[in-house]
């Protein structure tokens, strides 16, 4: 993560008990140099005799009881320092600097260290994420271009929850990449074209002509939705009777559907070619 102004290294117990303000990298960052610093010491007096010490890890806790961070260099030690994991760990406790980031520090189980996070620290954190518009920011994508497509809607229905849903998930994903670095272009793809906005024209044209008295045999494969009820009364209020035709005209020659005995699909394409014959192209 970025950092904001200056960052102080300090090796000696006297500099790390100094208290300066928290601009480094990671917590996790200081923690690590504080754990090494106590090894060196516990290995340039003895106490642990290695020639090289194994990688300094830490992960989140899953409870708050057990601190922020966890970390098994206790363990990792024990078996080439053949002793127990706990005693390892006192002894990396009591050799530990104090430190104004580090509140305590606990053993737990076999010999984990944990590490509590004093509360002045994590409220500069908080400060540092306000005051910096671009924390968290990387260059990971190094700009390389990605389309994130999201929502989407099937033109040929009303929206819902789902849709809701999918625009906050794709929003979030596409902001996410941002932060990384990538390049990104929101798409929201209209697929308003095509044979299933034909036969939405026709339903709702159907359900139109129902609405100026005619009767009509809905087709099997047509949009049966109340919102196509919605749209053929608002055709209505819009265009009045300009759209209208008599069921004879536009039924006339038209195969049968399948409840008739014939295709579905035979059926509605018809309907369609009729359509555009009676109202003109779109």
């Amino acid at each position: 993560m970025p950092g904001r102004g200056a960052v102080w290294a300090c090796v000696s117990r006297l500099h790390y008990a100094a208290f300066f303000p928290i601009r480094i990298h990671s917590v996790k960052e200081i923690l690590s140099g504080l754990v090494r610093d106590a090894l060196e010491r516990l290995r340039a007096d003895g106490r642990i005799p290695l020639q090289s010490l194994p990688e300094i890890g830490f992960e989140r806790t899953r409870a708050k009881e057990f601190g922020d961070f966890a970390c098994n260099i206790a363990l990792q030690l024990a078996k080439p320092l053949a002793r127990k994991p706990r005693d390892v760990a006192e002894l990396i406790v009591s050799a530990l600097p104090a430190h104004p980031a580090l509140a305590k520090v606990e053993i737990a189980g076999p010999g984990f260290l944990n590490f509590f996070v004093s509360s002045a620290t994590l409220q500069q954190v908080v400060t540092r994420v306000l005051d910096d518009d671009r924390y968290g920011f990387a260059e990971k994508g190094s700009r390389e271009s990605v389309q994130v497509e999201f929502v989407s809607a099937n033109p040929n229905g009303p929206l819902h929850v789902g849709h809701g849903r999918g625009a906050a998930y794709g929003s979030t994903l596409a902001n996410l990449l941002e932060a990384g670095g990538y390049k990104v272009q929101r798409e929201y793809y209209v697929n308003d074209a095509g044979r299933q906005m034909d036969i939405l024209a026709i339903s709702v044209w159907l359900r139109y002509l129902e609405l100026g008295g005619e009767s009509i045999r809905f087709p099997d494969n047509g949009y049966k939705g109340d919102y196509v009820h919605g749209i053929a009364r608002d055709l209505r209020l819009a265009l009045g009777r300009g759209l209208h035709h008599g069921t004879a005209t536009v039924f006339a020659d038209i195969p049968a559907d399948e409840g008739q005995g014939g295709d579905k699909e035979t059926h509605v394409d018809a309907l369609i070619v009729r359509a555009r014959s009676l109202l003109g192209p779109a």
